[in-house]
Formats: C-alpha cells, structure tokens, sequence
C-alpha cells in the first residue's frame, strides 16, 4: 500500500524559504507522477507542482519561480522547495502520487499524504 508523508511545514516570514518533503513507500510500480497541492481555508485545492516519470514539471503562475518540484529516486522522497513566499502561500500543503507514463501523462493521483501546515506572516 502506497504511503506518503509530508513534512517540513512552519511558520516563516514573507520573503522566507521552506523546504516539505514527502516520504513515499510501498510503491508496487517504477513509474509514478507526483505532485503537491495545496489548500487554504475556505479555498478550493490547487495543483502547485507536479513531477512526471519523464522528468517534466509543471507549476501554476501563481507560484512559477518561486517554487521548484524534485525527486531522489534513491528513496522516493519528494521535495517542494519554496522560496520568496507570501502571504498567500499560507495553506496546507499536501503530496500525492497516481502512476505516470514514459510520455509524461499522469493518471488521476490516487494517493494522498495527510498533509503539513505552511504559515506565512506578514
């Protein structure tokens, strides 16, 4: 059974960096598309990042230059570097994988991590 874990959470200044990780277990197939979300009280969740098994990456204009997705295939830990954050950025974030494909399609990201708190102060 897949598992993800999340953390690295906190409380930062704007301007500030933090850096989640996701550790993943039990993946039964090599190739997975991984991603992280995001979601804010009283806010829709949004995609803030995805990793396809092709090494291709995707973010909204919302957070585009300011975070970077990556992956140690040693120990299928996921990382979500954050740096220039703001005030919007505060939410909880989350990881979440589903199996992906060599042409970088995903399918629906079936598995969720419980989640890691990002507070950002003015």
């Amino acid at each position: 059974q897949v598992q993800l874990v999340e953390s690295g959470g906190g409380s930062v200044q704007a301007g500030g960096s933090l850096r989640l990780s996701c550790a993943a277990s039990g993946f039964t197939h090599s190739s997975y598309c991984m991603g992280w979300f995001r979601q804010a009280p009283g806010k829709a969740r949004e995609e803030v990042a995805r990793l396809r098994q092709n090494g291709g990456t995707s973010y909204p204009d919302s957070v585009k230059g300011r975070f970077t997705i990556s992956k140690n295939n040693a120990d299928d830990t996921l990382y979500l570097q954050m740096n220039s954050l703001k005030p919007d950025d505060t939410a909880m974030y989350y990881c979440a994988a589903g199996r992906g494909w060599s042409d970088g399609s995903c399918s629906q990201l079936a598995y969720w991590g419980q989640g890691t708190q990002v507070t950002v102060s003015s």
